[in-house]
């Protein structure tokens, strides 16, 4: 009997504590630019990142966020569309934009390139695209000098953040439902 009441009394509070005052409501993902998202490790190397996209990929990026962790600077690119998007993320020495081959002027110290593979054009996707600033900024995010977006191009959507430190760490993840692909950018 005692064992009993001990496992119901475990199993009542396990339920209890994934709940809060909104009941069985799914929480959106937090937009504040102080916590975006789930945390992770802070970034231990600089090194390139690739990952391929899913086969049935055709994502369109409809938001960038930028915000702050014990550690990191975070960019979340917020993504529409079908499937998991694939990613190329490396330092580089000029903001180059694919197809035309323009330098971009990008504010900081270093340049963080993200190519963003298994993308899609908004007609195609049929995903409202990202039309906010560029670049985009947040000064709680002082890691960060900026976010700059560029065009689809051949199934790839590219952009650059500008970086206030020489090549820091970083990683690569996606986070999912909705879509998100996030850099996170060590800070000291």
């Amino acid at each position: 009997m005692r064992n009993t009441m001990v496992l119901l009394a475990t199993a009542a509070a396990v339920l209890l504590a994934g709940c809060d005052d909104r009941g069985s409501e799914a929480v959106p993902p937090d937009t504040t630019s102080t916590f975006i998202d789930s945390p992770t490790q802070v970034p231990r190397d600089a090194l390139p990142k690739e990952q391929a996209p899913s086969a049935e990929s055709g994502v369109t990026v409809t938001g960038v966020r930028i915000g702050r962790q014990p550690g990191y600077d975070r960019v979340v690119y917020d993504l529409g569309g079908p499937g998991t998007p694939g990613w190329i993320v490396r330092y580089a020495d000029q903001a180059v934009q694919d197809g035309s081959g323009k330098v971009i002027e990008v504010a900081g110290q270093s340049i963080l390139e993200v190519q963003i593979t298994g993308s899609a054009y908004p007609f195609d996707s049929g995903v409202e695209p990202y039309s906010g600033p560029d670049p985009a900024t947040d000064p709680i995010a002082p890691g960060i000098a900026g976010v700059y977006r560029t065009a689809v191009f051949e199934g790839t959507t590219q952009s650059f953040i500008g970086v206030n430190a020489d090549r820091p760490p970083f990683t690569v993840s996606t986070l999912s439902n909705p879509t998100r692909l996030v850099i996170d950018i060590a800070t000291p």
